[in-house]
């Protein structure tokens, strides 16, 4: 995301980073980002709890096997994300970091559109 908006970032002493992300099985959330084993245990508990497959108890099955878990697992983080600005950078700890979930086998493509507010 810095990568992205980096440049338009460096313009604002104080404001508010607003992302939203257009996709429906897919989330956004801050969680922990230097230990790779965090992403790993929260997709073990995501499976666990929203199970996929010809098992599941899922009546929405015509774009697949994963698209009804895509969707509860999309809404439990949900799609926005709003970070405040502090000197031209995201005010967040060094051992945050931003993540796209991906909730499908085969991602389609994603697109985060950011507003920045601020001064």
């Amino acid at each position: 995301i810095v990568k992205e908006i980096g440049q338009e970032l460096s313009d604002f002493n104080c404001g508010l980073a607003h992302l939203f992300l257009q996709h429906t099985t897919a989330s956004l959330t801050i969680n922990e980002n230097v230990d790779s084993d965090v992403r790993d245990d929260t997709e073990t508990f995501l499976n666990r709890i929203v199970p996929e497959g010809t098992s599941a108890p899922w009546k929405h099955t015509l774009e697949g096997s994963d698209d009804m878990p895509g969707h509860i697992k999309s809404l439990m983080f949900g799609c926005t994300l709003t970070v405040p600005i502090t000197n031209g950078k995201l005010n967040m700890v060094p051992w945050q970091g931003i993540w796209l979930c991906e909730h499908c086998d085969y991602p389609t493509g994603q697109k985060v559109v950011v507003t920045l507010n601020g001064i």
